[in-house]
């Protein structure tokens, strides 16, 4: 079963980022069982052969490779889905028209320009032969939006109204810094926003999953509130701080100082 078969039957899919291209990872990433892997083009110096390299490897061990394209462009969208992407992600979505580009990219390339924006905004109806194409050509393509500010939560409802979304990614670092609370994830009213999103975003029957690097019980605690894509840490900040436990560990153990930096790593 596909990641976007799991999506719409409601189960909960599991996966980490990396941004890291050495050949060990994939295999990795493939022995812990996850159903997706997250590539961020916007924060992370991926090149496209990087990139597609990436996806291929990812796509060979049947863990979906879902791509963030560094901003909401079609064109970068199909770039990413050539390389090998069945996943695209688009950062700091605020506007409907972004959404239509975006599903647009995913659900019904290789159309573009104005022949597209007819059928997504509904002027024309797509003949049949040319629906089966494109349904056929985009299989298994998921759709997802990310939703990182206040003004995309107060347009939440509109946002979210558009046939063809599959998913939305909160980014929580993103979001509590337009909320004037940077990184204050504990905070109430930040997690009052997280929780408006998730139940707006379910009562849609989209999927949901928020991104953090800091331990999992912040996962457990947003999964109870309904997020189904569990994205969890990245390769960095993994390694990170299980190489300072364990150092900490043995300098512990030899009298040696013990070294510890608990400031969180966010991308």
């Amino acid at each position: 079963m596909g990641l976007l078969d799991k999506l719409n039957t409601g189960e909960n899919v599991y996966g980490t980022c990396i941004t890291s291209t050495g050949p060990m990872w994939p295999a990795a990433v493939k022995r812990a069982g996850l159903d997706f892997v997250f590539l961020d083009t916007e924060h992370v110096p991926l090149g496209r052969n990087e990139l597609a390299a990436l996806c291929q490897h990812f796509k060979a061990l049947e863990v979906t490779p879902i791509v963030r394209i560094p901003s909401p462009d079609p064109y970068l969208a199909c770039q990413a889905i050539d390389a090998g992407a069945l996943g695209i992600v688009a950062p700091y979505l605020e506007a409907r028209t972004q959404i239509l580009d975006l599903v647009g990219a995913t659900k019904y390339r290789p159309l573009k320009g104005e022949v597209l924006y007819k059928y997504l905004n509904g002027e024309e109806a797509m003949p049949e032969d040319l629906w089966q194409y494109v349904q056929k050509y985009n299989t298994n393509h998921i759709c997802i939006a990310n939703i990182e500010s206040v003004p995309a939560m107060q347009k939440l409802d509109e946002l979210l109204s558009i046939p063809g979304l599959d998913a939305v990614f909160i980014g929580p670092h993103d979001l509590s810094v337009s909320m004037g609370l940077p990184e204050q994830y504990d905070h109430p009213e930040f997690e009052a926003a997280v929780t408006q999103i998730i139940k707006t975003t379910r009562s849609k029957g989209l999927s949901i999953g928020i991104h953090f690097s800091l331990e999992p019980e912040r996962q457990i605690r947003w999964i109870k509130e309904g997020a189904n894509i569990i994205v969890h840490s990245f390769d960095v900040a993994l390694f990170s701080q299980k190489l300072q436990k364990d150092l900490a560990i043995i300098r512990e153990a030899t009298g040696d100082f013990s070294y510890t930096d608990n400031s969180a790593i966010v991308i």
